[in-house]
């Protein structure tokens, strides 16, 4: 049922990227409209297709087998068992010192999850295992994709609201540039509180999954409490912020704004409900 409710969330988000650019190409004039619903397939199908290289392109992943993930891989290789996963996930490890985690992919048969190397630096093996189980439960319930493609939906709505009057929106006649503007950046908060709202949701559906695969809640409640406290030392920099909602934990751990969007609920909040698993 989870599956099939994200699968749902996921054409709703791409319809309404769809509609949006649309919509802004005809704020912008009729002449922009085809060019713009161009814009949104070609987005859609990098959605589809490519969202999880370029996730693990941007955090730099180097990808790790049978012979080079040893413990690690191993215990992927368990715990996807465990999960019922039609295969093995990729595995990869980024050279960030900041300690986080993520899965990425748009099926469970087309799925990799990375680890930074700061997280496996600060885990012992229980806390991997639990953090490992979180993100083969976001696998398992098709999370990887509706958290790509709303990236994707979060990412094209910031960059038109930080680039359109530079690329001449609201000039030539087709209206007041400041209104058209404010209107852009109305749609990307927007979207971005759509996104942060989709995200809080399914965590606490991967934390009690995750617990399952694992068979303890322990590990997870551990490491999230750790990852949480060395997160705000060494925050997590990125090239690609809209990638947030892939992570275990917010990477973003600064000012009031960040928090309002923030794509994660509290990690206090997680562990009491963690708790009562056990």
């Amino acid at each position: 049922m989870t599956a099939f409710v994200n699968n749902i969330k996921t054409v709703v988000l791409l319809g309404g990227l769809t509609g949006l650019l649309v919509a802004v190409g005809g704020m912008i004039g009729r002449e922009f409209m085809l060019p713009f619903l161009i814009m949104a397939l070609v987005m859609n199908l990098g959605a589809w297709f490519f969202s999880d290289k370029l996730a693990i392109a941007a955090m730099r992943g180097k990808e790790l087998d049978e012979n080079t993930g040893g413990d690690l891989y191993r215990m992927l290789v368990r715990l996807s068992e465990r999960a019922g996963l039609p295969r093995v996930p990729r595995l990869y490890i980024s050279p960030h010192d900041a300690p986080n985690a993520f899965a990425t992919g748009r099926s469970p048969s087309k799925a990799a999850v990375c680890f930074t190397q700061g997280a496996l630096d600060l885990m012992n093996p229980a806390e991997l295992e639990g953090v490992m189980a979180h993100e083969l439960a976001h696998i398992k319930n098709r999370d990887t994709l509706i958290s790509t493609v709303s990236a994707v939906v979060a990412g094209v709505l910031a960059f038109i609201a930080q680039w359109g009057l530079l690329l001449g929106i609201g000039r030539g006649g087709h209206g007041n540039p400041l209104v058209m503007f404010v209107v852009i950046i109305i749609a990307a908060v927007g979207a971005a509180v759509l996104k942060s709202m989709i995200s809080r949701a399914r965590e606490y559906v991967a934390d009690a999954d995750g617990a399952k695969i694992a068979g303890s809640p322990y590990g997870l409640i551990s490491a999230l409490e750790r990852l949480d406290a060395y997160s705000k030392r060494i925050p997590l920099r990125q090239p690609n912020p809209a990638q947030n909602s892939l992570f275990i934990v917010e990477p973003l751990t600064g000012d009031a704004v960040n928090r309002l969007f923030a794509t994660h609920p509290p990690v206090a909040e997680r562990v009491r409900k963690l708790r009562e698993l056990g």
